[in-house]
């Protein structure tokens, strides 16, 4: 499933195409997704203006004007692209197509911008486990998917002195405290195993031992909420990482997961400088870990 840095990538791929672009049209080829799309969607938004598109943790928020939001996301497969006179010009380097079956192709958004260019942008998702739904602007933060979502794990809210609070007294994994939404949204389990690795914490700790009540010097706090905003930060410019469906808006891969230290790297070599450790794979939550036993404590 996409994370952060992938919806942010498909955010920043889509901004040039859609803000301040006009519906022309909506083509509806279901009539839903994981659920069903809203009721007589294409009459709601044709003839809106795109205000601008943004993100809250893993949600895509296309903001209408109106007082309409549509709020999207990925799910497994799902994807955006871009069909554009213009959108050939997308800087990157172009490695692999992204499925552009039509079969597949469950929404397409005909806009026109101010200079009269006109560009489709088309919802692709074969496993059908995205959705889309239509909220209120003004109301945002009160949607159900989106009013139980934490910190933003980008800016510097998210810091030491933040996290020796929130941990504090945490008796859960530290790695089942980091991937808890209401506490810090969008961090998913990729970039979670990758920012314990660069901070040198055990995902089998428990969340308090991080916090000055559970005796930890403020400096692990504040090690590991710089080392959660820098991974963030590093696979955003490296355009998400691409793996399984995921794609970008325009059809290029990230690159992110060439730089992974520990994740998907089961039995190979630590590369911590000086560890002579093999990163171990165990199962948390129903979700894989990746880390080093010898350098993570």
């Amino acid at each position: 499933m996409p994370e952060l840095p992938e919806v942010e990538t498909v955010r920043r791929g889509l901004q040039p195409f859609m803000e301040g672009a006009r519906i022309e049209k909506v083509q509806q080829n279901r009539a839903d997704l994981r659920f069903p799309f809203p009721e007589n969607l294409a009459d709601k938004i044709t003839g809106k203006r795109i205000e601008a598109l943004g993100r809250r943790a893993k949600y895509l928020t296309i903001h209408l004007e109106d007082d309409q939001t549509l709020i999207s996301h990925l799910g497994m497969s799902g994807s955006y692209r871009i069909e554009s006179e213009s959108a050939e010009n997308l800087p990157g380097q172009f490695i692999h197509e992204r499925s552009k079956k039509s079969a597949h192709d469950h929404l397409i958004f005909s806009l026109m911008n101010d200079e009269g260019q006109k560009t489709n942008i088309i919802y692709n998702d074969p496993r059908r486990f995205g959705f889309l739904v239509l909220a209120q602007t003004s109301r945002l933060d009160e949607h159900p998917f989106l009013e139980k979502l934490g910190l933003e794990p980008t800016g510097n809210l998210l810091s030491g002195e933040w996290m020796d609070q929130a941990f504090a007294g945490k008796k859960a994994p530290l790695k089942a405290a980091l991937l808890d939404q209401s506490l810090i949204a969008g961090l998913g389990n990729i970039y979670v195993c990758e920012a314990m690795w660069r901070t040198g914490l055990s995902p089998l700790r428990s969340a308090g031992s991080v916090t000055t009540q559970g005796g930890a010097d403020p400096a692990v706090a504040d090690r590991l909420a710089t080392h959660i905003r820098e991974v963030i930060a590093d696979a955003i410019a490296a355009g998400g990482s691409s793996l399984r469906d995921y794609r970008q808006a325009d059809g290029e891969l990230g690159y992110f997961q060439h730089s992974f230290s520990v994740y998907g790297r089961e039995g190979e070599p630590c590369r911590r400088e000086g560890c002579n450790g093999t990163i171990t794979r165990i199962t948390q939550s129903g979700r894989s870990t990746f880390w080093c036993e010898s350098c993570q404590h």
